[in-house]
């Protein structure tokens, strides 16, 4: 007995006798049609003549094929319960051939008998070609009973279980930026959104070089932006890539501000069309705050090695001397030297004459006593090591063309002043990105904590190629940008590089505190993480068991990656992958996506074409350049040399008291 309680045995035994009684009666059959044959051959005798002419009685024979037709139905009925040993690599092709050309030398074999000729070999050939049809019809069927019936899926790369449903809407509000898309769900394609209707929970940007983050994504936002009356500051990793469309795009949509806003750019490599500006400006220097987070944005901008030794006595060291030095500009004629390019030359003066400089300004003597305790007990080899570095890694940025942006003042850093709004753009250049990525970071780390205030203008703060600068504290502006409007959009390649440039701990920290989460192709560690972000989705699963006599098919559902990792190490370029954040009276169910995003590239190459250069700032020559560079030098002798003087006509002012 089997498991479903059939008789196996007893079922057997009636589709053996089946398929002999059909091959009995296709014996009847050639005894009746090739009668003078078997007469012939002396096999005729009285008994089966008698058994025939019952059976003819029956009306088997009325019709030719009345009894082959019965005959050929006993066949089939005995095949329909034929088990035989599965065979998973059986073509179907193979049956159908047989199973027609049995069926056809079966039926066909009617014409031999038509056919006129000796009886004895027409008979013998009729019998030969029916039979053969018979065996073959016999074959076909065998087989057929070792057809697996039930394929498996032939999704090789697991496409189709990895489609999941994804937002259709277009979500628009104020602040929101969205992208065009198409993904698939299962077999079909489908047209979506990508709506960030909240950029101002921070957005991360990431893909390899040519993925298309900047072409697909960072351009439509800018452009979106604008459209919507933002206030931007820009980064511009490769100047001018962002830096010209957002300048095109601001002359196009001025009307669209309540104040229109102004234009400004910074380019070290190019000052006849770069602003100048001081992000050391007095008047946003508050406290002497303010002058350790610039100290220390400038260091560890210059050594990035420091970022993860923060809290070193030989990394905090040369942080409180340069905010010493800072803040005593700050002080100083109510901060008319207070620049990058005043604190440079002052921090090369000797200690002998800057050490008793400093200390007249009393909020920067608790600074200075760890230098000055060891210059008066000449332990002049731990002075070095407090100061050298500072000195040496600072000196790297002492060049006229440096010192005459960072010396004027052209324009503040308060992007969103609503009645004041600015679109700034600050450019670097990949071949000197270590001397004008500290630099950038200084104005970058200035400007936020002017923007990050409530009562303020919508701004947004787009960094291209962000592990290139050292921004203190992001984590700091992305937790508290939603309630001042301020909108983070991080650029990368890859998480690795944020770690390597951030530490391990902040760029963790970084990348999970973002709300809206957009990638392209990106490999390793980065896809592992991303799969694990996205999380799993409900899966069909299939399995196929082969035995002797039966197939066992198992279906399933099961949680897996919706994205794995090797899908998004292997995504074309134009498509993404993420996750957007919504807000308490927007929600958004379907927030993860996996699309290609729609970029009319025909139409945005022949808009970009027709935009005009960033107009030159003012007329420049080198030499104008030179004499602001020997300038401030001179200012800083001036003032080393006239504190001192003052001093010692202090000092015999005492003197001559006692």
């Amino acid at each position: 007995m089997s498991a479903t309680g059939e008789n196996e045995m007893g079922l057997r035994k009636i589709m053996d006798m089946t398929r002999l009684a059909s091959i009995i009666l296709l014996l009847l059959h050639f005894y009746f049609y090739c009668y003078a044959a078997f007469k012939y051959w002396g096999v005729s005798a009285a008994l089966t003549d008698r058994i025939l002419q019952n059976t003819v009685r029956t009306g088997l024979f009325n019709s030719f094929h009345h009894s082959k037709l019965i005959a050929l139905g006993l066949l089939a009925i005995s095949l329909v319960g034929a088990k035989g040993k599965k065979d998973d690599e059986l073509q179907p092709k193979r049956i159908l051939v047989l199973l027609v050309s049995g069926v056809f030398f079966f039926f066909a074999s009617v014409w031999i008998l038509e056919m006129e000729g000796n009886v004895q070999a027409i008979s013998i050939i009729y019998m030969v070609v029916t039979t053969l049809g018979f065996l073959l019809i016999l074959a076909g069927g065998n087989l057929f009973s070792r057809l697996i019936q039930t394929k498996l899926s032939n999704d090789v790369f697991n496409e189709v279980n990895e489609t999941f449903p994804q937002e259709e809407r277009l979500i628009r509000n104020d602040y929101s930026v969205h992208y065009r898309a198409r993904y698939m769900l299962k077999q079909q394609v489908r047209n979506s959104y990508i709506n960030i209707i909240n950029p101002f929970r921070g957005s991360i940007v990431c893909g390899t070089p040519g993925a298309g983050k900047s072409w697909f994504i960072i351009l439509p936002l800018i452009k979106q932006m604008i459209e919507k009356g933002y206030a931007l500051f820009i980064y511009d990793f490769k100047y001018d890539d962002l830096s010209k469309p957002a300048y095109n795009w601001m002359l196009a949509n001025k009307h669209k501000y309540v104040n229109p806003p102004s234009f400004y750019s910074i380019n070290f490599d190019n000052l006849a069309n770069s602003h100048r500006c001081n992000p050391l400006d007095p008047l946003n220097m508050l406290d002497i705050t303010d002058a350790t987070e610039s100290a220390r944005t400038i260091l560890l901008g210059l050594n990035r090695e420091w970022i993860k030794k923060q809290g070193d006595f030989f990394v905090e060291s040369p942080i409180n001397f340069v905010t010493a030095v800072i803040w005593y500009l700050r002080k100083y004629a109510g901060g008319r030297y207070c620049t990058l390019p005043h604190v440079i030359e002052m921090i090369q003066v000797k200690y002998e004459e800057l050490f008793p400089v400093l200390q007249t300004e009393p909020e920067i003597q608790v600074l200075l006593n760890p230098f000055i305790t060891a210059y008066e007990n000449d332990a002049m080899e731990q002075l070095e090591g407090q100061v050298a570095s500072a000195k040496i890694c600072m000196a790297r940025l002492a060049s006229p063309q440096l010192y005459w942006v960072l010396s004027g003042n052209d324009f503040t850093l308060n992007i969103n002043d609503p009645l004041h709004p600015k679109i700034i753009c600050v450019g670097n250049n990949p071949e000197k990105q270590a001397i004008y990525g500290a630099v950038l970071s200084l104005y970058i780390s200035r400007l936020v904590k002017l923007v990050n205030k409530k009562g303020k203008q919508k701004c947004a703060l787009v960094f291209d190629e962000f592990p290139t600068i050292f921004f203190n504290n992001i984590d700091s502006l992305i937790a508290t940008a939603r309630s001042n409007k301020v909108a983070p959009v991080l650029g990368m390649q890859d998480f690795s590089q944020l770690r390597k440039d951030y530490g391990k701990e902040q760029a963790d920290v970084i990348v999970n505190i973002c709300g809206n989460l957009i990638s392209g192709q990106v490999m390793g560690d980065s896809a592992k993480l991303l799969a694990e972000r996205f999380g799993k989705i409900m899966q069909d699963r299939q399995s196929l068991s082969i035995n002797r006599t039966d197939t066992s098919v198992s279906k399933s559902m099961q949680l897996d990656y919706a994205i794995p990792a090797s899908k998004i190490s292997a995504l074309s370029s134009g498509e993404f992958v993420g996750m957007v954040s919504d807000d308490p009276n927007e929600k958004i169910k379907l927030k993860m996506f996996h699309s290609e995003v729609l970029n009319d590239s025909k139409a945005l190459n022949a808009e970009i074409s027709r935009f005009q250069d960033i107009p030159p700032v003012r007329q420049l020559d080198q030499q104008e350049v030179q004499d602001n560079y020997y300038q401030i030098t001179h200012d800083i002798k001036m003032l080393i040399e006239q504190e001192i003087y003052r001093l010692k006509i202090q000092q015999e002012e005492i003197d001559e008291l006692s």
